[in-house]
C-alpha cells in the first residue's frame, strides 16, 4: 500500500515557506516575504468550535466510510489561518501583468544551477520518465525547479490547516468564492481519505498555504489521481523521493494529454495589414486555429512552424506598460497550463527547463 513518507523535523530545518498567490499557487519562491515566514503562526481559532465545520467532518466521515470520531478530532485540531484568507485574493483589477518581472522571479542563476545539480544527481530517472511517458526531462525539470527549487521550498504550513482555512472561511470577496470553496473541501476530504489508506497522520503533513505538497506540489487529489512509486521500493514518496515526483509529474502530462514529440510553442509575427487580433485572442489559451487560419488573421508561423498539425493558441504575455509578448501555444502549452492555469506560469516552466538543459551542455 502506498505510504507517504514524511519527516515533519528534519524538513523543518531545511523548508523556506514561500508561496505565489495566483489561483491555486504557482510556486512558492515569488511570494513576498511576509509570506514565506507566516506558515508557522497558526491563529488560535480551532475548527472544533465551528458547527460548520463539525457538520462536513460527518458527512466526510460517512461518505468515506471514515470513523466519525477520528475525522471529527482531526478537522477540529485544524486552525483558521487569517493570512492566507486574504493571499487567495486575485490581484486587484486594473493591475497590470508583467511577463519580464514574472520571469525574472524563476529563470535565476540559483534556480538554473540547483536545476543542473538536480538533473544530473537524477539523470537516470528523469531519461526513464522521458522513454515511458514521453515528456522531455528539461519539462520535468522546469516543473520542480518553479514548484519548489528542487524540493528546497516545499512549504511550512500544515496541510490540515490550509485546507481548513480554504474550505470553511474561504473570503467572500473572491469572484468565483463558491466554487473554491467547494474545491478546497474536497481537497480536505481527499487529504483525510488519503491519509487513512496510507496510515499517515494527517497533522503532520506541511506544505503550501494552498495545501499542495511534496517537491511537485501535488493536491491531495492529484497525489491520489497521479502519484506513482517510479523508485520502485514499494511506497509513493512526493517528499523525499526525487524519483517517484519525476515520475509523478510525467503521468500528470500524460493523464491531461501530453503529445510526444510536439513542440510547446512557436514564435510568431503579425501582418498588420489584416491582423484580427481581438479575435486571436477570443478563445485565450485553448488552441483553436490551424496554421492556414492563424496566417489568414495576421499571424504568421516561419519554417517548419507552418506545417504544424494540430490546433494553436496566440498566447498574449502582457509587460506591464510595454510591448507584450505573442507566441503561437500548441497542446503540449495547453497541457503545462492544467498543472496551473497560467500561461505565465507555463512559459516559466518551458523557459527554466531550457535554460537548465543549457547550462548543462556548458
Amino acid at each position: 500500500m502506498a505510504t507517504l513518507m514524511y519527516d515533519a523535523r528534519a524538513r523543518l530545518s531545511l523548508i523556506l515557506c514561500i508561496a505565489l498567490a495566483l489561483g491555486l499557487s504557482a510556486s512558492w519562491a515569488a511570494q513576498p516575504k511576509s509570506k514565506r515566514k507566516a506558515g508557522a503562526n497558526a491563529a488560535s481559532v480551532l475548527y472544533a468550535d465551528r458547527a460548520d465545520a463539525m457538520r462536513v467532518a460527518d458527512e466526510i466521515a460517512e461518505r468515506r466510510n471514515l470513523d466519525r470520531d477520528w475525522v471529527r478530532s482531526i478537522i477540529g485540531q485544524a486552525r483558521l489561518l487569517p493570512q492566507v484568507t486574504r493571499w487567495v485574493l486575485p490581484a486587484p483589477s486594473g493591475t497590470p501583468k508583467n511577463w519580464r518581472v514574472y520571469r525574472s522571479r524563476f529563470i535565476d542563476p540559483v534556480r538554473i544551477r540547483a536545476g543542473v545539480a538536480f538533473w544530473q544527481a537524477h539523470q537516470a530517472a528523469l531519461e526513464r520518465a522521458e522513454q515511458v511517458f514521453g515528456v522531455p526531462a528539461e519539462i520535468i525539470v522546469g516543473i520542480i525547479g518553479v514548484e519548489t527549487i528542487y524540493g528546497r521550498n516545499t512549504g511550512n504550513f500544515r496541510v490540515v490547516d490550509a485546507l481548513a482555512t480554504l474550505s470553511f472561511d474561504f473570503p467572500q470577496a473572491h469572484p468565483r468564492a463558491a466554487q473554491r470553496r467547494a474545491f478546497f473541501q474536497d481537497e480536505l476530504e481527499q487529504l483525510l481519505s488519503l491519509a487513512q489508506r496510507s496510515d499517515t497522520d494527517p497533522l503532520q503533513l506541511r506544505g503550501s498555504y494552498a495545501g499542495a505538497m511534496g517537491l511537485p506540489q501535488f493536491m491531495p487529489s492529484s497525489w491520489v489521481k497521479y502519484a506513482i512509486d517510479f523508485d520502485g521500493d514499494g511506497r509513493i514518496d512526493l517528499f523525499d523521493s526525487p524519483a517517484d515526483a519525476i515520475g509523478s509529474v510525467a503521468n500528470y502530462f500524460v493523464a491531461f494529454g501530453w503529445n510526444k514529440g510536439m513542440p510547446t510553442h512557436y514564435p510568431v509575427r503579425f501582418d498588420p495589414a489584416v491582423l484580427d487580433l481581438d479575435a486571436l485572442l477570443a478563445p485565450d489559451i485553448l488552441p483553436t486555429f490551424s496554421a492556414d487560419a492563424m496566417a489568414a488573421k495576421g499571424a504568421l508561423l516561419d519554417g517548419a512552424a507552418r506545417q504544424h498539425a494540430g490546433p494553436l493558441a496566440l498566447v498574449e504575455l502582457e509587460n506591464g506598460g510595454g510591448e507584450p509578448l505573442y507566441v503561437a501555444g500548441t497542446e503540449n502549452f495547453y497541457v503545462v497550463t492544467r498543472y496551473n492555469w497560467s500561461s505565465y506560469y507555463a512559459l516559466a516552466v518551458i523557459e527554466l527547463g531550457r535554460a537548465v538543459a543549457e547550462a548543462r551542455e556548458r
